[in-house]
């Protein structure tokens, strides 16, 4: 750490990357505190107070959707507009072509992912509105407020996501989940004020150290897990030189236990909104509120969905991002192979088998995760940070560590540029 920092001071090129995260950060929140013109602040703090549910979707948009800033869809319409660009990826074949382009695919890509994230952004803000249309003041015509908070809340978004893509190319990290962490991390004053005054009550203080030593075991395991990694010895054929042979050194290819990182856990949690918006609109009040008897964050039919897409999105997101037939060829066009497996098609295989191994014990894992700290809060009855779970955990772990291993990759790369000079 206090090695980061001396290069922290010494490369002025970081300096500037990690001020122009703060910079975009420090918009971020600023407008995190800008409400939309015409709504009832009060009521509505009470009533995502009362709500769960709400509450932990209120956490990942660092606070903007109690409050109805102009910053109330956050990051998530730009997730679930990447979570439908993949999928489309899959299914339509001239998509898929266009992935496998290199870079240029991949900007054409994320130029559709960003129309698309317009289009999800503007029928979430009209969603939006028409939900909370109860907390606007009754003095304002209600057509106005609708066609104005839309029009702000979708600029909201298309900034959100702006200001990620800049901290993607120049600060440090990936700027779509920074942002997710900052909003997490932004709630935390407010978890630990609400479990201080809860112990002024006179609620067991054994019960809130209990949870918190539970939460600091969470955060050891995910650092173990993130780390974790399985690796596959690569061998590589004697080269003959000048009539002398020549063994090539052997290497190893990293297989990280959970290929997504905290991608999977992201994505399920955006998605798990969707019930909710949907049978609101096709039930009555009376079989909504019965809807919600079942569905609500830490009920099992909520949790057990959760699992679900956890380990669907795992599973999903390694099919995209890892191709084993082209990690085979690569390594036979380098005269590599590995011990005891055929090169070819039984490499394939065996690399299909690992990672689909890895990806059974990190999505298990990522959904133990998820669902332990509600169950922990249940059973020592400390409700304050029952918005929190084990996915904020997962995210702020991830992300940091990401973080750090970025800013060290980049000291690396200036030490040996500084080496070859």
């Amino acid at each position: 750490m206090l090695n980061n920092l001396f290069y922290l001071l010494k490369y002025s090129d970081l300096r500037y990357k990690i001020f122009f995260t703060f910079f975009f950060i420090l918009i971020y929140r600023l407008g995190s505190h800008i409400p939309l013109f015409g709504v009832n602040l009060n009521e509505l703090e009470k009533f995502f107070s009362s709500s769960q549910v709400l509450g932990f979707f209120d956490l990942f948009s660092g606070g903007n959707l109690s409050k109805l800033s102009i910053f109330s869809l956050g990051i998530i319409p730009y997730i679930n507009a990447s979570i439908i660009m993949q999928l489309l990826t899959i299914i339509f074949p001239k998509l898929k072509e266009t992935s496998e382009e290199g870079e240029a695919g991949r900007k054409v890509l994320s130029q559709y992912t960003r129309y698309l994230t317009l289009f999800v952004a503007l029928v979430q803000s009209i969603v939006l509105i028409f939900n909370f249309r109860n907390f606007v003041n009754t003095e304002i015509s209600f057509v106005i407020f609708l066609f104005s908070s839309v029009v702000i809340l979708v600029s909201g978004a298309i900034f959100i996501m702006w200001l990620g893509e800049l901290i993607t190319a120049y600060g440090i990290g990936n700027g779509s989940s920074l942002l997710i962490f900052i909003g997490i991390v932004s709630q935390m004053p407010f978890y630990f004020k609400n479990t201080f005054l809860l112990i002024k009550t006179g609620f067991s203080l054994f019960s809130v150290l209990f949870l918190f030593f539970v939460f600091l075991l969470i955060i050891f395991f995910i650092v173990q897990v993130q780390e974790a990694e399985r690796k596959v010895p690569i061998s590589y054929a004697r080269k003959l030189m000048a009539d002398k042979t020549y063994s090539m050194p052997s290497n190893f290819i990293p297989f990280k236990l959970i290929q997504g990182g905290v991608m999977p856990v992201i994505f399920s949690s955006a998605l798990l909104q969707f019930p909710l918006i949907i049978f609101q609109y096709l039930f009555s009040d009376s079989k909504y509120s019965f809807f919600l008897n079942f569905y609500h964050y830490n009920s099992f039919f909520y949790n057990f969905f959760f699992c679900l897409l956890i380990f669907f999105f795992a599973y999903f997101y390694t099919a995209v991002t890892f191709n084993p037939s082209e990690l085979s060829d690569n390594i036979k066009k380098q005269g590599g192979f590995i011990p005891g497996v055929r090169p070819g098609q039984n490499t394939i295989f065996y690399f299909e088998i690992i990672v689909s191994r890895l990806t059974f014990m990190g999505a298990f894992f990522l959904s133990f995760v998820a669902i332990i700290p509600i169950l922990v809060a249940n059973l020592t009855k400390v409700q304050t940070f029952m918005g929190l779970g084990g996915t904020a955990f997962l995210i702020m772990v991830g992300v940091a560590l990401d973080l750090m291993k970025q800013v060290d990759v980049y000291i690396i790369s200036k030490k040996y540029d500084g080496f070859l000079n």
